[in-house]
């Protein structure tokens, strides 16, 4: 699988941040307009409708529509890991159901004093078999924009 990393220092405590990140309203804001993001369903790992953190076992399903250009794709992701610990946490999601054959997003955070580094690493893979793995490397130039995005609306949403 290709992978993609970013990260970001943001002017925030650790524990606000973290905080954010917890629930579908941070990735809600934290996703750019023109993906056209609906949330369809969050169900906690115990079964329960809309739970307050998105603990390991939580499932978000949602679909994407970017730039209203053909049909709305369904994405279902998987909290397959969350863990706080001492100034650092971290969260993986999976994709259980999208367009990418295999999609793994993990979520890092480290207190730094006052401040909070965020790492986003993702693992993927594109479909077609050979020829995305071909093209893997370049995803780049699609996670880029999106991820310096992310990353500039949670500096201006917390800082």
């Amino acid at each position: 699988m290709a992978t993609y990393e970013r990260s970001v220092r943001v002017a925030a405590p650790f524990e606000e941040v973290w905080e954010f990140h917890s629930d579908e309203s941070g990735l809600v804001a934290l996703t750019p307009e023109w993906m056209n993001l609906e949330i369809e369903s969050v169900v906690g790992p115990d079964g329960e409708s809309d739970p307050g953190v998105l603990e390991a076992g939580a499932e978000i399903r949602s679909s994407v529509r970017p730039l209203n250009v053909g049909p709305r794709q369904d994405w279902v992701s998987k909290i397959t890991e969350r863990e706080e610990s001492g100034g650092s946490a971290y969260f993986v999601d999976v994709m259980a159901e999208g367009p990418f054959p295999e999609w793994e997003h993990t979520h890092m955070f480290y207190a730094d004093g006052e401040e909070t580094i965020i790492r986003d690493r993702v693992r993927y893979e594109f479909p077609f078999g050979a020829l995305g793995r071909a093209v893997g490397p370049f995803g780049v130039v699609g996670f880029e924009p999106f991820f310096r995005y992310r990353h500039r609306r949670t500096k201006e949403l917390l800082e």
